[in-house]
């Protein structure tokens, strides 16, 4: 074997590189003009278009500037407070069951996870419907 006899294992003649100079002389063989005469042309797919032209979904990367009430269920009211006590969000922030942002109102829902046995009057609070049941039962007011 001499060094003029050795070829590549795989060749690959479909490939044509164009445009490295000499022989082809002008244009090189690219045609002319425009972007895919250019150096290190790059040319987007067409799906890419497309789908950037499509409309996002609502709710894609999308915060919510409206302030969620604080969540609280029966079974810490049940723990914090007695039997006729007046639970409104004041009261409850003060007591800790809510955290608070300083100058923010932020309203408060109680949910109906837990039993109730006490007399409880609620004022200023959203409430589930299962809560509302079961306050209810327990003889409790709800304003």
């Amino acid at each position: 074997m001499q060094l003029h006899n050795l070829q590549r294992k795989t060749t690959n003649k479909s490939v044509k590189r164009v445009g490295r100079g000499g022989g082809r002389g002008k244009t090189a063989g690219r045609g002319t003009k425009g972007q895919k005469a250019r150096a290190g042309h790059r040319i987007r797919p067409d799906v890419r278009e497309k789908l950037k032209k499509l409309p996002k979904l609502r709710g894609y990367a999308f915060n919510s500037i409206e302030l969620k009430p604080a969540v609280i269920n029966l079974s810490v009211l049940e723990s914090m407070f007695a039997d006729g006590d007046t639970i409104n969000p004041v009261t409850l922030r003060e007591r800790g069951a809510v955290r608070g942002r300083k100058g923010v109102a932020r309203g408060v829902k109680i949910l109906g996870d837990g039993e109730l046995t006490k007399k409880l009057v609620i004022t200023g609070c959203t409430v589930s419907a299962s809560a509302k049941t079961k306050i209810e039962k327990a003889g409790g007011i709800i304003n």
